[in-house]
């Protein structure tokens, strides 16, 4: 027996008779009539749904329709398709973090000839927070990624500051202080080199060389100001 048949028909039958009573009270019947003209357009028990079945695989998706074939629009070639999933898989290239080529020759202890000249072009220039392979003080062959201060040149290598979201010492934006173990720091306050919005400061006793290829990628711009207290306390320490 089919059920569904029933159900449908006994459907019917009810918004029929509602149809009728309304009539005969003087009532509006538009809503009703109009369910009735949708279950007699709903396609019958038993019969297949017109509407085409969706793809079981890649290879049939892609093949043309009948209607394609007889003239309708023709689909884009297969390797039009690979042509676009490749290029939405395109990156570029990165470069990491590594030891400079030629060994590291110390920190830089001379003059400072700060220049601020910061310009988002994809080279480290001062005036710019980038992350770079940075050596350990006890240990120039050991290092790792962390932010620096880009503030000026020695030649090749470019002369950066450390950058930490620890709080070493109060103070507000500008404030120099030295820590517990009488290290120098400068409060810079917070910038879109650090991407929870902490506030970082710069240790200023420890100018370090950067070799142009060992930055991995430029943060933000310090702002001239900040720049400015940066470089004088350097020069007041």
């Amino acid at each position: 027996m089919d059920w569904k048949r029933l159900a449908q028909k006994a459907v019917r039958s009810g918004v029929r008779q509602g149809i009728n009573q309304l009539r005969r009270s003087g009532r509006d019947t538009t809503a009703l009539t109009v369910v009735d003209s949708l279950l007699r357009e709903s396609p019958r028990a038993g019969r297949p749904d017109p509407s085409p079945a969706p793809p079981r695989n890649r290879r049939q998706a892609e093949q043309p329709s009948e209607g394609a074939r007889s003239g309708s629009p023709r689909k884009a070639p297969r390797e039009d398709f690979g042509k676009a999933r490749s290029a939405s898989r395109h990156k570029p290239s990165q470069r990491f973090p590594k030891r400079p080529d030629g060994g590291y020759p110390g920190d830089y202890r001379g003059p400072i000839r700060p220049v601020y000249t910061p310009d988002l072009d994809g080279d480290a220039d001062p005036g710019e927070i980038v992350w770079a392979w940075v050596p350990y003080e006890e240990d120039h062959s050991q290092g790792k990624d962390r932010p620096v201060l880009i503030i000026g040149r020695d030649g090749a290598w470019l002369l950066a500051l450390m950058l930490t979201s620890k709080d070493n010492v109060p103070g507000g934006v500008g404030d120099v202080r030295d820590d517990e173990h009488g290290t120098p720091y400068i409060n810079v306050g917070t910038g879109d080199w650090d991407a929870q919005g902490r506030p970082s400061e710069i240790r200023l006793d420890r100018i370090i060389r950067i070799e142009p290829t060992a930055v991995r990628r430029e943060g933000a711009i310090m702002p001239m100001d900040r720049f400015s207290r940066i470089v004088a306390a350097i020069d007041a320490g």
